[in-house]
């Protein structure tokens, strides 16, 4: 057998030591680097009582659950964001520190790099008193219009609207 550390062969008895919580079979000159670990003593693990299942009920109504996004993202976001920090003379760190988050992320709006995720939305919303959001027409996608056969031209026609 040869040592995990020197690598010279074990004459004699051979240690079992533990360095970094790995465990390594040595020889004598090289059990000084580690902690013996022959020598353990198992450890009890204390269980806890376990408590009744009781039933969770959500406080959500059950109807609002899968409820479809019926508003969407306005395109100049970034300059609304923009025009109202300005309209209130906030700096960049000002905002940011109001709705608790990075002055980098303001800027990054601003400049339209990134497209805010709803929470920091609704922060900004409140905070600058401003609506991100407009209605969206579900009328535009029909299935009537779309189920007898619709072209190429069709499609363009329903996105310039």
């Amino acid at each position: 057998m040869q040592c995990e550390i020197c690598g010279a062969d074990i004459k004699g008895p051979s240690s079992k030591i533990s360095i970094d919580g790995s465990e390594l079979t040595v020889c004598p000159r090289c059990s000084q680097y580690g902690k013996n670990v022959e020598k353990r003593a198992p450890t009890s693990r204390k269980v806890s009582p376990v408590a009744p299942v009781t039933q969770r009920r959500s406080t959500r109504p059950a109807g609002k659950r899968f409820e479809t996004m019926s508003s969407e993202l306005i395109d100049n976001y970034d300059h609304v964001i923009r025009e109202a920090r300005e309209k209130k003379q906030l700096s960049h760190e000002e905002l940011a520190s109001r709705i608790k988050e990075k002055a980098a992320l303001i800027k990054k709006l601003e400049r339209g790099e990134i497209v805010p995720e709803e929470e920091i939305r609704k922060k900004l919303e409140r905070e600058l008193d401003i609506k991100l959001t407009e209605r969206s027409d579900e009328d535009d996608w029909s299935g009537e219009r779309l189920s007898k056969g619709t072209t190429l031209g069709d499609i363009v026609t329903i996105k310039k609207k």
